[in-house]
């Protein structure tokens, strides 16, 4: 390659050209015979039938700067793709296909309606992969997996078997979250709760002597049919002498309905009395069951009343639901009703149907003995949390888990390697297809026809991905993996679940740390969505702006465990930032040639102030890098190299082009070295153009800060620009043509000779005419000004400024402010538009009247100064 560079920056010409060099060399390819120290990330897999969104691309955009980080600073980086099976997600998308078609699964049968969805998954399911590409992201594709590949589904199967055989998995018939439009169970953190208006009725059940009545309160006055008896409180003394009793069911008088007191109930809600039905409430299910209550379940799998409902046969809930409580009205039962009634309702976390709580037939894994183990490792400090306010969370959550609902009733995913023989009821799990019972030899078997949840095969991915259950040599070098890279909002769903399963089967925690970031939201913070109008598409981000510009405003914008706002206009701004850096590279090249002389001891004040800014910059990034703070350290990059490097550096580096190339040369060379992590594509083109015998920068090592820090140095800078700036801002304040140049003196005093010192430079970057030490010149005709760190000053306007015009002009912007301040105040005196008006609008005008105010006394000061 040439020094020459185009002067317009252009990454769609550049990002895909690198992308396929990196790729086809090799450079992403992790050696596991290396005896360099392993950095592992595992991706957490995508579904496949995902696209890439901007929380994708915040996701990626972090790992892919620590892969590279790592890789940088001599490490054997592995950073292992995939994509998840997504069992609910990708038999939706295809069912939806066949809808179209006409048929349904059930009618294509479900061998042929699994092969039907492999196919999709082979023309569709790569989609996401290319995308990541796009993105930049230096995965290891030789090592991509799948959730449902060979190697992962005999990882599957052997979990499940060990688990049978130790008796963490077992079947039972419990309350579980149901979703009738998928129909199949959900664990209780694939439900999102949501806030519902919905109504709560109060009616009356008959005590069965006739003698009374109790009343209940219920928000899903349909599930009454399923009642089979009422909760009160022990301590209630409202009930205390009801205990024992029983009451009538309207509609099921032979229905045996005891009143019954259990420490489960709430005093607080509704009258304190509960009704009990323990086939469609999970608290209502564990009062049940110490009381001895009967379970009736009133629903089938669409949630339509069952052959249990009565009459009500065939209603959907909702129908039910206005049926039950118009039949209770005739019947005088109904004390009140109360709408609306906002309360939180659970909803599927993938059609967003609201979810059933139904008695079912399920299996479960066994949390409990999983639990301490998972909670250990952070309290030895085995696995850290970042932030470490999640660590709080994590065991929280843990401590208060319940068994894990794993049974699916869909046919995509991995089927539940359980037979029944159908001669002795034997129940057995099997590695193979079992042709015979395991306890009678029967062959007259039949396999479970539920698949396991998307999460138990996602669980194992950070040592599953590596070969397990084989002992490969992947699995010997990189596990346990170094870091785990997510969004809180599957700290519980995910996370854990990771953490329970590799300490069981691999003994050791899967990764070391657990990076936590937030959620990407728009400009105004709120979440994003298509209905909203407020999506950003990444793919057409990097199409306008290139990848590297959208990876650095992710970056620039992460705030470890928080949310975080991002614009079109932040990534116009990280697109500004990679011209700043490209012009400026061209800059050097351009002075360079050929040449790339080495650094030597620096002794201009202007050099050694930049390399103390530059170790101090170093420094500071690799410490916040070290906690998972991109965002401090992308800022801290940013401000150096646009403002010290670029607004300072370069321009006093024109003024001695030879001295300053080695210190332009070793600058410019950490710069894209630190940057390369979030901005790999520019920084390689421009490293291949500094050093083009040096390979690819992927190889180049990471910066460290070693450079001498010179507070003394970068004192007497400071007090340089805060010079330069303070002329450079009176110039404009007082109408100096831009190509004017001014006299300007500074008062004797401590800090003279120190600036003097610097004369070429304050006059060069300050466009001066000249620059002296002596008494102040009187006011008539000057301006004065004294620095933040006392340097006092006059600027001679009298030379390049008709001063009787720059009077005029002030007292025209003077004239101008009062205008505005009284239209304003004319706005504000008029009662009615204060009445009528907006309060924003309101507040817009007296904010007005305060910004001409300030302007008005800023122009006077102007104006005193020249007629002093």
């Amino acid at each position: 390659m040439t020094s020459e560079l185009a002067s317009v920056y252009d990454p769609g010409a550049i990002e895909p050209l690198w992308y396929e060099r990196w790729e086809e060399g090799g450079f992403f390819h992790a050696d596991e015979t290396s005896e360099k120290t392993p950095f592992t990330i595992v991706l957490p897999p995508p579904n496949v039938t995902g696209a890439l969104h901007i929380g994708h691309a915040l996701g990626h955009t972090l790992m892919d700067a620590l892969t590279r980080r790592a890789r940088m600073k001599g490490e054997e980086a592995l950073w292992l793709p995939g994509t998840d099976h997504a069992g609910i997600a990708t038999q939706n998308v295809v069912e939806r296909e066949l809808r179209k078609e006409g048929t349904n699964r059930h009618e294509l049968g479900r061998d042929a309606f699994v092969e039907r969805v492999w196919g999709w998954k082979q023309e569709y399911g790569g989609r996401i992969l290319e995308q990541m590409r796009k993105l930049g992201d230096a995965c290891d594709w030789s090592r991509e997996r799948f959730t449902m590949d060979e190697g992962l589904s005999r990882a599957v199967r052997t979990v499940f078997v060990r688990w049978f055989d130790d008796g963490l998995i077992y079947r039972g018939n419990r309350i579980i979250n149901w979703c009738p439009r998928c129909e199949t169970a959900l664990s209780d953190i694939e439900v999102e709760h949501e806030d519902v208006a919905g109504e709560i009725v109060t009616f009356r059940y008959r005590l069965s002597e006739g003698d009374g009545f109790i009343s209940v309160a219920t928000t899903r006055i349909e599930t009454m049919l399923g009642d089979t008896g009422i909760f009160v409180h022990p301590d209630d003394e409202r009930y205390r002498h009801l205990v024992g009793r029983r009451v009538v069911h309207p509609f099921f008088p032979e229905r045996d309905m005891r009143i019954v007191a259990d420490e489960g109930v709430d005093l607080e809600f509704g009258t304190g009395a509960v009704k009990g039905t323990p086939a469609h409430d999970p608290l209502d299910f564990e009062m049940g069951e110490r009381q001895g209550l009967d379970k009736i379940n009133i629903f089938d799998g669409t949630a339509r009343v069952n052959e249990n409902g009565g009459d009500f046969q065939g209603l959907d809930r909702y129908q039910a639901r206005s049926a039950v409580l118009e039949k209770l009205e005739a019947l005088d039962l109904v004390d009140e009703v109360e709408r609306p009634y906002v309360h939180s309702v659970g909803h599927c976390y993938r059609c967003h149907t609201e979810v059933e709580p139904w008695l079912s037939l399920q299996w479960f894994v066994r949390m409990e003995p999983l639990v301490k183990p998972a909670m250990d490792v952070v309290v030895e400090g085995r696995m850290r949390f970042e932030p470490k306010r999640f660590a709080r969370s994590y065991m929280d959550w843990l401590a208060n888990i319940r068994d894990w609902c794993i049974s699916r009733q869909i046919w995509w995913g991995h089927r539940i390697p359980v037979w029944y023989c159908d001669d002795c009821q034997a129940v057995f799990a099997s590695m193979e297809e079992a042709e015979a019972c395991a306890e009678c030899s029967s062959h007259n078997v039949h396999q479970e026809t539920d698949v396991l949840d998307t999460w138990f095969s996602s669980q194992l991915w950070p040592f599953s991905t590596l070969g397990w259950p084989d002992e490969t040599a992947d699995l010997d070098f990189f596990y346990p993996t170094s870091v785990m890279v997510t969004g809180y909002e599957i700290l519980y769903l995910w996370v854990a679940r990771m953490v329970m399963s590799g300490l069981y089967f691999m003994g050791e925690v899967p990764f070391k740390d657990v990076f936590i970031h937030g959620i990407v939201r728009d400009a105004h913070g709120k979440k994003m969505s298509k209905s909203l109008g407020n999506v950003i598409d990444p793919l057409d981000m990097i199409s306008r702006y290139g990848a590297d510009a959208l990876r650095f405003s992710l970056a620039y914008a992460s705030i470890p465990g928080n949310d975080m706002k991002v614009s079109e206009e932040r990534i116009q701004d990280a697109r500004n930032f990679a011209n700043k850096l490209w012009n400026a590279s061209r800059f050097v090249l351009s002075s360079l040639g050929d040449a790339r002389p080495d650094l030597r001891a620096a002794t201009s004040t202007e050099d050694r102030w930049i390399l103390s800014r530059l170790a101090c910059t170093l420094e500071e990034v690799e410490q916040q890098l070290g906690v998972y703070n991109f965002g401090e350290a992308m800022r801290e990059l940013y401000r150096f190299i646009w403002s010290e490097f670029c607004d300072w550096y370069i321009e006093l580096s024109k003024l001695r082009p030879e001295e300053a190339a080695p210190v332009l040369v070793h600058v410019l060379d950490q710069i894209l070295r630190s940057l390369h992590p979030v901005m790999p594509f520019i920084t390689e083109e421009l490293w291949h153009r500094l050093r083009p015998d040096a390979g690819s920068i992927m190889h180049a090592t990471w910066p460290a800060a070693s450079g001498r820090r010179e507070p003394e140095v970068e004192a007497t800078m400071e007090r340089f620009q805060d010079l330069v700036a303070s002329i450079r801002r009176l110039k404009i304040e007082h109408g100096v043509p831009q190509g004017k140049r001014v006299a300007v003196t500074v008062a004797p005093g401590p800090l003279a000779d120190e600036l003097m010192a610097m004369e070429p430079a304050v006059i060069a970057l300050a466009r001066l005419e000249a620059l002296t030490i002596a008494e102040l010149p009187p006011p008539a005709g000057t301006v004065r000004a004294i620095t933040a760190a006392g340097v006092e000053f006059a600027l001679d306007l009298g030379a390049t400024v008709d001063l009787d015009v720059e009077r005029t002009r002030l007292q025209d912007k003077i004239d101008e402010a009062d205008s505005e301040i009284k239209r304003a105040e004319g706005k504000l005196a008029n009662a009615s538009f204060v009445a009528k008006a907006p309060e924003a609008v309101v507040a817009k005008e007296r904010h007005k009247i305060a910004e001409h105010q300030q302007r008005r006394e800023r122009l006077k000061a102007r104006l005193a100064e020249l007629e002093a």
